[in-house]
């Protein structure tokens, strides 16, 4: 074939096409300007939410490096920190934590030399004043630390802190330091734990105090690391290790390193639960985005290709090519694209901007950031582009194949057969009309099917998407939510029991008996009662196996045999292990889940009776392999009243003056039974306790007694918690009665309440709610706009049609009557089929929203089909209505001159 130099005719002819298509022009600009409103806003929402989730999580997870090697040595750090995976590091050196006294009993304090690097990933940079200057006694902390010491925040105030030194250890000690106020920041209350920042001489000095004991955290050093990429952290982590010889594998070698991966990155989270499920999902919603820009786009260019037929047509005539339709095509939307991107690009990030906080403001512990990261608007450019180009090709190659014959002849419907005309045009034929304008209405959406169906797609997505967001929000079950938050409706405690890893396992935590009658005599209690925590030692005797199973968690196998070699062992061989008990009253009693057996025995005393306590995941399920014990076991637990120490090489006793040494020592040595007690127990259940009872950590096998068992054989009886439900009405009253009472009179108890967790509840509800509410808005104005656009071009391409009906009888309000019942048909195909799609893929989504949420309960609902009828009638009456009214200011015959 001869080649010809036309490119440039070609251009100009695309050019000048495009500048007769006015109208068309600014609706394909509207609708790419609204599908790139789509993405930008899709995008801003999303990398915003991860944002904003980011900085929540690193603020609970105490700083955004990605990762951590901890308890390290000063030689060990300057090790590994100049290791080429490392793009940047921060040190630091923990003293110990403030005392548990109050005022501090209800905060966690830590006071470590923090360096200058460190301390900014620590969120911990002074807004005024500076950081400790070296060889001072200056310390700088936060606003909430100076409040509870009752210290202004001003340069230069005086302060005495209580430092535990060598905290849970039996080395433990409190010394006391005062220290110069040389800087503050503002409390975040995300934060877990609150700083105090001292120079690195004061923090060495307080570090010789150490004993070195093990167990202890004082004086070790951690490194903090920024790597390339948060998708792969622990491989550089371990990486890092393995360039220097060491390992975080098995944890009773020499080499080994404990290292930190920051859950609070997305990149790690994502790489570490990566699988195919989670990348068909990722693809899925793409798609989806992608789909819902491509059926307004592709509408637009379809019905302009149908309107120019005939022009490409006569194109072919002349020796225009396929290929050069389709190239004139694609740079008609791309000219397009330039001005509708812009657009859309601006537009949709003001509204994903302002959305974002609206969203965050429904969540706790999420630090607000509204992303200006440039991805947003490279991808919603790309995004667009990919869906133009998509959009443009079905309707391009159309109008590639279309011969100059069938182009003439063109009229996007099937011709209808002739019928001869009886009679003279009377009132009866305009009345014959109105009888058969729903079947003519009808009738004319079948014209071109493709076209309605795109529309009816676009307008279903929408419902469809608004009906499964309200599906899914009310999916979320407030009652599994709160069974395994709050069992109960109020929980008192020691405050130290509501911290992070502390429990309990002191009498000096126990809640005393006046605090129980102080909050018994309020009014509106239901049902209450005490559960009683171990505060002594108990072992239980169990099989090697199951000794390995629940230590190989933590040690190597080489560790492992050494500590079964070391072992105490029971008269029938079995190893000693450490248990954890229980005593519990009717009422809490009455909130376990019996899995299996009966609990009516432990009300008795003098049963001999326990229930095994098994554990359960988010979703419910139980572990089945969490406790060794079935109904009707025998289980032998001991009593440790008095305990004693020896080398394991020799067998020799260690006094307890040389405790300290033995710990410090090369030489291996055990704990054993000194003086004890034996008992043997049935087990009458296998139970599940709600998370908001038990001790709050694991790592022991447990069990429940009844109350009067339990401080009959345990010979204590300190209350770990006061647990009670009150009338509904009472709640409110009781909750600031705790508030004042925890805050004023008893500042040692603290207390949780189930409207705490009804509040989070709540707000992570109304949070995907608003997500999904916008989310369904700007997919329904896609639909709406390729609605109207169906409609209005519609309308355009049959004027002269019209102009023939009216010419031959049919009144504008039969006309008009009949545009109206084709938009009511589309809007109710557009409902039936979102009703369909509903009915169809509602089920299998809420399996699937079931498996992601274990708070979810699918329930299928029409409310949103019932809330959105009458908006989509109101669309269906009114856009034709005003298309046509746009169209008819021209006369019938002025209307049909100018058809060709």
């Amino acid at each position: 074939m001869l080649r010809v130099a036309n490119k440039k005719c070609i251009r100009r002819l695309s050019d000048r096409s495009l500048k007769a298509a006015k109208t068309r022009n600014i609706i394909a600009v509207i609708a790419i300007a609204l599908t790139t409103l789509l993405f930008t806003s899709l995008f801003t929402i999303a990398l915003s939410m991860n944002e904003s989730f980011q900085q929540g999580n690193f603020r609970q997870a105490g700083g955004d490096n990605h990762g951590t090697f901890k308890e390290l040595t000063e030689a060990q750090v300057n090790e590994l920190k100049d290791d080429p995976l490392i793009k940047e590091y921060g040190t630091r050196l923990l003293v110990g934590m403030t005392s548990d006294d109050p005022p501090f009993n209800k905060s966690h304090i830590e006071i470590s030399y923090i360096d200058e690097n460190q301390a900014r990933h620590y969120f911990i940079e002074p807004t005024e004043g500076s950081l400790p200057a070296e060889g001072t006694d200056q310390a700088a902390t936060d606003t909430r630390v100076l409040s509870l010491l009752g210290v202004e925040p001003k340069i230069g105030a005086q302060f005495t802190l209580p430092i535990e030194i060598d905290g849970n250890t039996s080395s433990s000690q409190v010394v006391e330091r005062t220290f110069t106020l040389s800087g503050w920041w503002e409390y975040d209350s995300a934060v877990v734990a609150s700083h105090v920042a001292l120079p690195r001489s004061a923090a060495e000095e307080l570090c010789a105090l150490s004993s070195g004991a093990t167990g202890s955290s004082t004086g070790l050093w951690s490194l903090d690391v920024m790597l390339g990429s948060a998708f792969h952290i622990r491989d550089d982590l371990e990486q890092i290790l393995a360039n220097h010889g060491y390992q975080c594998a098995n944890a009773g070698e020499d080499n080994y390193i404990n290292i930190g991966v920051n859950w609070g990155y997305s990149g790690a989270q994502f790489s570490e639960k990566l699988d195919p499920m989670t990348v068909i999902a990722v693809a899925a919603m793409l798609l989806l985005i992608i789909f819902t820009g491509y059926l307004i786009i592709y509408n637009v260019f379809q019905i302009s290709v149908t309107n120019d037929i005939r022009f490409y047509g006569l194109l072919k005539t002349i020796g225009t090519t396929g290929r050069q339709i389709r190239r004139m095509i694609r740079r008609q939307a791309y000219v397009l694209s330039l001005i509708g991107i812009p657009i859309g690009l601006t537009g949709g990030y003001f509204v994903g901007a302002g959305l974002v906080p609206v969203i965050i403001s429904r969540l706790d512990g999420m630090h607000e950031t509204v992303s200006l990261s440039p991805l947003i608007f490279v991808f919603s450019i790309l995004f667009s582009l990919v869906t133009v180009r998509i959009s443009c090709r079905r309707p391009g190659k159309m109008a590639a194949r279309v011969s100059p014959v069938e182009a003439v002849r063109y009229t996007d419907a099937a011709p209808a057969k002739p019928r001869r005309a009886k009679g003279k045009h009377t009132a009866s034929k305009q009345a014959a009309y109105g009888a058969r304008l729903p079947r003519m209405a009808w009738m004319n959406l079948g014209r071109s099917r493709s076209k309605t169906l795109v529309t009816v797609i676009s307008l279903a997505l929408a419902v469809v998407l608004t009906q499964l967001t309200y599906t899914f929000a009310s999916g979320f079950d407030m009652d599994k939510y709160l069974e395994s938050k709050s069992a109960v409706d109020f929980i008192v405690g020691d405050a130290a029991y509501f911290q992070t890893g502390s429990g309990f396992s002191t009498t000096d935590e126990a809640v005393p008996d006046n605090v129980i009658a102080d909050i018994s005599a309020q009014n509106g209690i239901t049902a209450s009662g005490r559960i009683y925590g171990q505060v002594s030692k108990v072992q239980e005797f169990i099989t090697e196996d199951w000794y390995r199973k629940n230590w190989g968690q933590w040690n190597s196998p080489e560790t492992l045999d050494l500590m079964v070699a070391d072992a105490e062992r029971g008269p029938d061989g079995r190893l000693a292990d450490r248990a954890q008990l229980y005593g519990m009253e009717d009422f809490p009693l009455s909130k376990l889940t019996v899995l299996d057996g009966d609990l009516s025995a432990l009300s008795d005393p003098n049963a001999n009776a326990v229930a095994a306590v098994y554990t359960d995941d988010d979703y419910g399920d139980v572990r089945e392999q969490s406790h060794w014990a079935k109904v009707g076991d025998k289980v032998h637990l001991r009593y440790v009243e008095d305990v004693e120490y020896f080398y394991t090489d020799t067998g020799e006793i260690i006094p307890p003056d040389q405790l300290n040494a033995a710990y410090n020592g090369e030489r291996g040595f055990g704990e054993r039974a000194k003086v004890y007690r034996d008992a043997e127990y049935t087990v009458v259940a296998a139970v599940l306790i709600p998370g908001s009872l038990d001790y709050r950590y694991y790592g022991a096998d447990q069990f429940v007694m009844g109350a009067g068992q339990f401080m009959q054989d345990t010979q204590t009886n300190s209350v770990m918690t006061y647990v009670f439900d009150t009338e509904d009405d009472a709640a409110d009253t009781m909750e600031a009665f705790l508030a004042d009472y925890t805050e004023n009179v008893q500042p040692l108890f603290d207390y949780e309440s189930k409207k705490t967790y009804q509040a989070e509840f709540d707000s992570m509800r109304t949070m995907f709610l608003t997500l999904g509410g916008a989310l369904s808005l700007i997919i329904g104005l896609v639909g709406v706009l390729n609605f109207l656009n169906a409609v209005l071009t519609g309308i355009i391409t049959r004027r002269h049609e019209f102009a023939v009906l009216q010419a031959i009888g049919m009144t504008g309000r039969q006309l008009k009557r009949m545009l109206m019942l084709e938009g009511l048909y589309y809007t109710l195909l557009a409902l039936g089929l979102s009703l369909l799609i509903s009915v169809t893929a509602g089920p299998l989504i809420g399996a699937g929203c079931a498996n992601i949420f274990w708070f979810f309960t699918y329930r299928f609902t029409i409310l949103p089909l019932a809330l959105l009828l009458p908006v989509f009638l109101l669309l269906g009456l009114l856009i034709p209505l005003a298309a046509y009214r746009s169209t008819a200011r021209q006369s019938v015959v002025e209307r049909l001159r100018t058809e060709e």
